[in-house]
């Protein structure tokens, strides 16, 4: 009777590790059994399951998340009546392992996005100058892709401005494993943010090598996981940040945002113009608030008309291969307020006028091939012929 009642006990104790191999740790998107999370399984003869698992470090904002995927997970496993988990956490070498797992030994971290192998599309959404939304497009069209089923990442490259975190309604602290630097994540999105490592509202003063300095970190010390596309929320201007920016991901495209109005459009141009000296491509243009719609259908131009396909013809010109005008988007009241309660217009109301152009212009970065369109080719024309 013993036998057969341990043999029992023996396949289910099988069939809840093979159900924790499908629960996926919150911050590192692999299984727990993979990563070398799980301590312990037991089953009592009465179909108590018992689950012990390593937190990597003691304060780990997930754990709660952990525990209940694991309950939920092993709570259908047959033969189970009741789940019991216990959290304990890494050793040293436990957490030096793991690391070692996830990005090899190397003594000093790479920044992926920059190899030559790597398949993240880097998208730098730069402005001429500040005020015409630049953070809501960024974190509205990294909340479109991520509804698309995109593993997708945000770096509030603003380090004097940073405003990101707010924007997707998190306040959370990222987590650090050894030297790496697990970001928080919001509504699908990965995102990291000096505001994450201040207090309060306390202004960040840095010069140039110490701004490039934290650009490198959470480029390379933060863990991205593999992500399909990764946006950058550069400061207005063209200064240390943008040129840093070229420096670290060579490979990144320029995603130029302005407003209607031609003075607006004037300095765009010249944001989007360093793609000229730093060799990046440009992926296009963006219009933000190009018009207000009022209650009888009409169209009211608050900041005048024509700045964002000013800006493209511009750039067009200058680069000389098509710069396209992605998309304008509406200046409505709600597209500020979700910005500031936390949830994306493009997620709140995405069938709003602003919901969708945003969807619109994430969608074509989300699918768009990789052509020579927008791309700096570095061609001199041929003299005497």
């Amino acid at each position: 009777m013993s036998v057969i009642g341990n043999t029992h006990s023996s396949s289910v104790v099988q069939a809840v590790r093979a159900a924790l191999a499908k629960v996926d740790d919150p911050e590192i998107h692999k299984p727990i059994t993979e990563l070398g999370m799980v301590k312990d399984v037991t089953v009592s003869p009465d179909g108590v399951a018992h689950v012990g698992v390593y937190l990597t470090v003691a304060g780990c904002p997930m754990r709660e998340t952990i525990t209940s995927r694991v309950t939920t997970a092993v709570s259908a496993v047959p033969g189970v009546r009741a789940v019991e988990v216990d959290l304990d956490v890494m050793s040293d070498e436990q957490r030096t392992a793991l690391r070692r797992s996830l990005r090899g030994d190397v003594e000093e971290p790479v920044i992926p996005f920059a190899q030559p192998g790597s398949l993240t599309r880097v998208y730098c959404v730069a402005s001429g100058k500040g005020g015409v939304g630049k953070s809501s497009v960024t974190v509205n069209l990294a909340a479109a892709m991520a509804a698309r089923g995109l593993h997708v990442g945000v770096v509030d490259a603003d380090i004097y401005g940073h405003s990101v975190p707010r924007m997707l309604g998190t306040a959370a602290r990222p987590t650090k494993v050894e030297n790496m630097i697990m970001p928080p994540q919001a509504h699908d999105v990965k995102v990291i943010s000096i505001g994450m490592f201040v207090e309060g509202n306390t202004p960040v003063v840095w010069r140039g090598p110490m701004l490039h300095r934290a650009l490198q970190q959470f480029l390379a010390d933060v863990y991205w996981g593999d992500l399909d596309v990764l946006l950058l929320d550069l400061p207005p201007g063209t200064g240390d940040i943008a040129i840093s920016t070229a420096q670290l991901i060579p490979n990144a495209e320029l995603l130029v945002v302005t407003t209607p109005q031609q003075a607006a459009a004037e300095v765009a141009e010249r944001a989007g113009a360093i793609a000229l000296q730093t060799r990046q491509r440009l992926a296009g243009v963006v219009e933000n608030m190009s018009w207000m719609e009022l209650p009888d259908g009409t169209r009211m131009e608050v900041f005048g008309a024509g700045g964002g396909q000013t800006v493209a013809d511009s750039l067009s010109r200058a680069l000389g291969a098509p710069v396209p005008l992605l998309g304008q988007i509406p200046l409505e009241p709600r597209l500020r307020e979700c910005g500031d309660t936390g949830t994306p217009i493009v997620l709140a109301e995405p069938e709003s006028a602003a919901g969708a152009a945003l969807r619109a212009v994430a969608e074509t970065l989300s699918t768009r091939s990789r052509g020579l369109a927008g791309r700096s080719l570095n061609i001199a024309p041929v003299r005497g012929k």
